[in-house]
């Protein structure tokens, strides 16, 4: 069906809701309008209408700037649902359930990296297993996976891979509340089990960068930022588990509809009251497979030290600014139309954005607001924000989780060489190491948005500040 957007102003457009076609509420979509002519061109825009429909939701169905196709909710998608009377589903979290970004600063300086970034990017590669399958080097019993399922980050810090510091300095503490292995398949375990530590494929990777502008000096000094300062971004999630654990639930949730006469535009959008015995396991066994994503990227950060160590020296400092998940749900208290309630705030795609003075960030940062990490291709550049007010009143403290694809994952690779890719991008001064050439052409940098004009979006409608501009130097990929 045709979709009517409204402009409210240069950043802000809207779907009104359409009671014929089911929508509870209208969907918000901030973008520029040159952004709202790309994002026109798939399904994204028809999905966040269909979320709409969401027995429960409260508020707006939201669409940030980087908003593209996904299985049932867009990516790019926030869906706040009434904690009594609404729903939860699996699509609203997508099938690599907490991926995540997690950003380290280091002691070095660009140019001390660029004369050995070879033998760094060679090293990194050996130490940090990437690829579909991927067998990791954290060798863990069943016994112990169900102990890293429930605490997260904190299990790999206290068994040797890492700091106190690092799990302070997640989100959510690297570890949510609720985890329930018992809802965890067998299945979902076996795949996960070899994989802790592993950086996978497709779009995850670990990027060698610099810290090309400073945009805002006070939460730059917060985060320990400074012009030149060579840091390393991390973006992967939960692996096979979290895959395994979102098609069993998609496919208990699509059979329980009908007992809970839940009707949608989408089967997609397979979902269950929050407070159902499937709804329950679900919310159990996503926040397990959350948990395996936390201290996976903690084991991906210990063996990051110890190849950069490896190549420059044991007195080498890699510091974590913060780590925060972008594919969640999570029970939150929100202000909307002027009262405190309990939601689960569904991010599909979307970082969570929580300003200065908020309790969940952490006391280091809390008078500059949480950190925020968006990749754009490994060909541009990446952001560093910090949550903004606006986003507690404008999208349940939520932003943009990247740039955006443009192109298919097929698109992306027709026509295209991968040498002759990896050659531009070296011509450019990235290197870039992958375990297969796909990994490279799924992700040219025209397969994106461009992440400035995504990032201007945020920043002008006030629902996050740019702190720093970050440059590739190596990357890493699957």
């Amino acid at each position: 069906m045709p979709v009517e957007i409204e402009a409210l102003d240069e950043f802000r457009h809207r779907i009104p809701r359409d009671p014929q076609y089911g929508m509870r509420t209208d969907v918000l979509v901030f973008a520029s309008r040159p952004l709202i002519e790309q994002i026109r061109k798939d399904l994204s825009l028809q999905q966040a209408m269909n979320v709409a429909t969401l027995p429960g939701i409260v508020g707006s169905s939201l669409a940030m700037p980087d908003i593209h196709q996904g299985y049932g909710f867009p990516i790019g998608g926030v869906a706040a649902m009434d904690w009594e009377t609404g729903v939860v589903s699996p699509g609203g979290v997508g099938f690599d359930i907490n991926c995540g970004v997690r950003l380290a600063r280091t002691s070095l300086s660009e140019s001390e990296v660029r004369p050995r970034l070879k033998p760094l990017i060679d090293q990194i590669f050996r130490d940090v297993p990437c690829g579909t399958g991927g067998t990791g080097f954290v060798k863990i019993t069943p016994k112990e996976l169900d102990q890293v399922l429930v605490e997260g980050a904190r299990w790999m810090v206290g068994n040797g891979y890492g700091s106190e510091r690092d799990a302070e300095l997640a989100e959510a503490g690297g570890a949510l509340p609720g985890a329930d292995p018992r809802q965890v398949s067998e299945r979902a375990k076996e795949r996960g089990r070899p994989q802790i530590g592993t950086l996978g494929s497709g779009n995850h990777f670990l990027e060698v960068q610099f810290v090309e502008e400073i945009h805002d000096d006070r939460a730059a000094r917060a985060m320990g930022l400074i012009a030149g300062q060579v840091v390393v971004l991390i973006h992967s999630g939960s692996r096979g588990l979290g895959h395994q654990v979102c098609t069993d639930y998609l496919a208990q949730m699509n059979s329980a509809m009908k007992r809970y006469n839940i009707s949608l535009p989408d089967r997609q959008l397979a979902c269950a009251p929050i407070h159902s015995p499937e709804g329950q396991a679900y919310l159990g066994a996503m926040a397990a497979a959350a948990n395996f994503a936390w201290a996976s990227r903690q084991g991906i950060l210990h063996f990051l030290r110890g190849a950069l160590r490896r190549v420059f020296g044991d007195q080498t400092r890699v510091e974590l600014i913060y780590d925060v998940c972008h594919n969640i749900a999570k029970r939150e208290t929100h202000e909307v139309e002027g009262r405190r309630r309990d939601v689960l705030v569904h991010r599909k795609g979307a970082t969570r954005a929580f300003p200065a003075g908020h309790r969940e960030v952490p006391e280091v940062y809390r008078e500059v607001g949480q950190p925020v990490f968006v990749p754009g291709s490994m060909g541009t550049a990446s952001w560093v924000l910090a949550g903004a007010q606006g986003a507690m009143s404008e999208s349940f403290g939520s932003v943009c989780h990247g740039a955006g694809r443009l192109l298919s994952r097929t698109a992306a690779k027709k026509g295209r060489d991968a040498r002759q890719v990896q050659k531009k991008l070296e011509e450019a001064g990235i290197l870039v190491r992958s375990e297969t050439r796909d990994g490279i052409l799924e992700e040219v940098p025209e397969a994106y948005k461009n992440v400035d004009e995504v990032i201007e979006v945020v920043h002008r409608a006030g629902l996050a500040r740019k702190v720093a501009r970050l440059r590739p130097m190596g990357v890493i990929k699957g």
